[in-house]
């Protein structure tokens, strides 16, 4: 028999198997803990399960793979970087994270960035407390509330979820923990902008710009890397309250550069410089004594602004806003957005300001009063004050006219006559005056009767020859009595030519005296008499009649025979 045949086996001992095993083991312990490339061969149930190679597959959440607001964008076959955190669970499958791949990819990446102070790419997504979370591309930042931007910002909603370059401010890898900057971009960015644009601005320079922010005054605008004052009375032609009625934080605007102190690097903006000034020829468009409409757009103590057209206002002053009412609020007139109807009063394109009147448009009442109650017609009307002055009377519905104290009597002072009268009282009166201009109405009540002075010296006159009756005797002189009831006074130094016989005491009350009437006293209604001038006129008829002392007659013998002639007549006569 022959021997068997001796057969050199290579399949490896139990020794290789081992060493191999050991290998394999080695790598899968190196491995963990470590980023590596996989293959997705297949997604199911929101899940890709990824090939890491080693006989080792895991399943990953589909969500890992999107970026933040966006879908994933996987597909089997496609090559992916996870993290391993272990080869094998109790399942058997290796447990794999794209997220902590990102982490890792993202953490290389940022530190390199922060060790050169080069920007990264991010995107807010989300508020956390004192700010707001950044994702770096895998990695989750802090962004502090100030860090934003240059100025305070209430509302992010522009900026979630847009990239945006940020400069890293603090990186601790051992702890998770990086702050970025998002100002720090901007700044830098301004202040190249800034130097840019003051080499080249120029007062009447017309430019793009973003309102930053907005004050009672005006608003900042944003030039890029500068910021102008933008002022509230420059913002339109018409008037503008506030700045909100037109502008808004955030808004693109064109505004022209009126000045610029390159010193202090003041920019004064204007947006009404851009736009025709409607003040131009306005002294055409609105003639004085001309009607126009326009709106109410602002209401003050002295009076109310009206707008004729956008960007051209008058003030209509109190004083001709009513004919009547003096002495209220122009609110309780007009009111804000009235259409109302003007009149041009005035136009002084220099100092931009119209006149206006809301009075002329209506009819005037006090023109209205006289052409229905010309001077010397009665009219009847109510009490409606009364002042130290006279008596206030309502003559219609608007119109007051006001009795004078001198008016009220013609025989008791009017001090007196007043206190007959209360508010309310309905009485008559004679329309003695109507100013249109001053709108006033001068009413009389005495005027209502006859004068009993006019009639009490009718038939005399200045010069007449008297016979009065004492009925006072003052130091002043004498109150005398005339024959119709006319009263007069006479004068001490009119009582006689002698001296010593200018004593008021030489009469009694009641005594006859004949005097000459000097003046008629309309205002004092009394007549001046004077005794005094009736002994001169006597004296210088009698020199007329009987000679003169040159012929050699004395003054008693002339006196004497005028005095026998006249009782001679009297005697006849008798």
């Amino acid at each position: 028999m022959s021997q068997p045949s001796t057969v050199t086996e290579t399949m490896p001992s139990m020794e290789d198997f081992a060493a191999l095993l050991d290998e394999s083991l080695s790598e899968r312990d190196r491995l963990e803990g470590t980023v590596v490339k996989g293959r997705i061969i297949a997604i199911d149930n929101e899940e890709a399960l990824v090939d890491v190679g080693l006989k080792a597959e895991g399943r990953v959440p589909l969500k890992e793979f999107a970026t933040p607001g966006q879908p994933p964008e996987v597909k089997v076959g496609d090559q992916v970087e996870v993290y391993v955190e272990r080869f094998e669970n109790r399942s058997g499958e290796a447990v794999l994270s794209r997220e902590k791949a990102k982490r890792e990819e993202s953490w290389n990446r940022l530190e390199n960035a922060f060790q050169t102070t080069d920007k990264v790419q991010g995107a807010i997504f989300g508020r956390v407390k004192g700010g707001f979370a950044v994702d770096l591309g895998g990695a989750v930042a802090f962004l502090p509330g100030s860090q934003v931007d240059i100025r305070p910002v209430r509302d992010v909603g522009h900026l979630l979820n847009k990239q945006e370059p940020f400069q890293i401010l603090k990186m601790d890898r051992r702890r998770g923990n990086i702050v970025v900057s998002r100002r720090a971009v901007l700044e830098e960015s301004r202040a190249e902008q800034r130097a840019e644009l003051l080499s080249t601005l120029k007062e009447g320079q017309i430019l793009q710009g973003v309102v930053k922010n907005i004050t009672d005054y005006g608003a900042f605008v944003d030039l890029g890397g500068l910021d102008g004052l933008l002022h509230v009375t420059d913002i339109s032609w018409r008037r503008v309250n506030h700045p909100t009625e037109v502008l808004g934080v955030g808004q693109n605007v064109t505004v022209q550069v009126i000045r610029f102190n390159r010193e202090t690097q003041r920019i004064s903006l204007g947006m009404k410089q851009l736009e025709a000034d409607p003040w131009e020829g306005v002294e055409l468009k609105y003639p004085v004594n001309t009607r126009f409409k326009g709106r109410v757009t602002n209401i003050t103590d002295y009076g109310a602004f009206v707008e004729l057209e956008p960007g051209v206002e008058g003030l209509v002053h109190v004083s001709e806003m009513s004919w009547t009412k003096k002495n209220v609020h122009p609110g309780k007139i007009v009111s804000t957005s009235q259409e109302v109807e003007v009149m041009v009063l005035e136009v002084d394109s220099e100092k931009r300001r119209i006149s206006l009147g809301l009075k002329q448009c209506m009819e005037n009442p006090w023109e209205l009063f006289i052409e229905q109650h010309p001077v010397g017609s009665v009219i009847e009307g109510e009490v409606k004050n009364i002042t130290e002055f006279g008596l206030f009377v309502g003559v219609d519905a608007e119109i007051d006219g006001m009795v004078h104290l001198s008016d009220l009597s013609w025989d008791e002072p009017g001090e007196e006559a007043v206190k007959n009268y209360a508010k309310g009282d309905l009485v008559r009166a004679q329309v003695l005056d109507v100013d249109v201009e001053k709108e006033r109405v001068s009413l009389g009540m005495k005027q209502l009767s006859e004068d009993p002075f006019k009639l009490a010296i009718t038939g005399v006159k200045r010069g007449d020859r008297v016979t009065t009756t004492v009925t006072e005797v003052t130091p002043q002189g004498l109150e005398v009595s005339l024959p119709g009831g006319a009263v007069g006074f006479i004068r001490r130094s009119e009582l006689s030519r002698d001296r010593d016989e200018q004593r008021p005491d030489r009469f009694a009350v009641g005594e006859k005296l004949d005097a000459k009437v000097m003046q008629i006293d309309q205002v004092g209604r009394r007549l001046i008499m004077s005794p005094k001038a009736l002994e001169i006129e006597d004296e210088r008829q009698a020199m007329q009649e009987y000679g003169s002392s040159d012929s050699g007659a004395s003054l008693g013998d002339i006196l004497g025979a005028a005095i026998r002639q006249k009782q001679e007549q009297e005697r006849n006569q008798g």
